[in-house]
């Protein structure tokens, strides 16, 4: 049981750390391509990388914790699934509802986002979306730490430690 705990733990850490991996890359593109464009390219077709694995590790994850573990404790466990679940419905929404809704705005637009008004309708909506892509992917890694630590946790037993051992090799 423990090789699952311990690949449960790596594959949510994995995702956790490329996401966190794409903040960086996402505030570096624009500030090292030639053009905005071209950046948004590359942090949108990274997200939507980020996005889907996400899901899928989510989804992977919330089957496993089905497996039958002695040690498990409930409340550990139901919050694990929560945690997976918002992690897995944050990917989702994030590819499937907010990037093609972007996608959509962009291809009414039909020129560089730069180049429209501030207070232009279409313009303000993709500024809304965007938001609401940053807060979906923020509110998935903060909840894949979560569950992150419910599993390495969850199925730690709470030894006995003796004071008289405890520094001894």
């Amino acid at each position: 049981m423990n090789f699952i705990k311990d690949f449960r733990a790596l594959l949510i850490g994995l995702w956790l750390g490329a996401a966190v991996f794409f903040v960086a890359v996402a505030q570096s593109s624009f500030a090292v391509l030639p053009t905005r464009e071209l950046a948004g390219a590359l942090v949108s077709r990274t997200l939507s990388i980020i996005n889907i694995t996400g899901l899928i590790i989510a989804l992977i994850l919330l089957v496993t914790s089905f497996i039958k573990r002695a040690e498990a404790r409930s409340f550990l466990l139901w919050a694990e699934r929560i945690a997976l679940s918002v992690v897995a419905i944050c990917g989702a929404g994030g590819q499937f509802v907010i990037a093609i809704w972007l996608a959509y705005i962009r291809a009414q637009i039909g020129r560089p986002i730069d180049e429209v008004a501030a207070d232009d309708p279409l313009r303000i909506q993709f500024n809304t979306l965007h938001e609401y892509s940053v807060w979906a992917l923020m509110t998935g890694m903060i909840a894949a730490l979560l569950a992150f630590f419910i599993i390495l946790r969850k199925s730690d037993k709470n030894p006995v430690v003796d004071d008289k051992q405890e520094f001894k090799f």
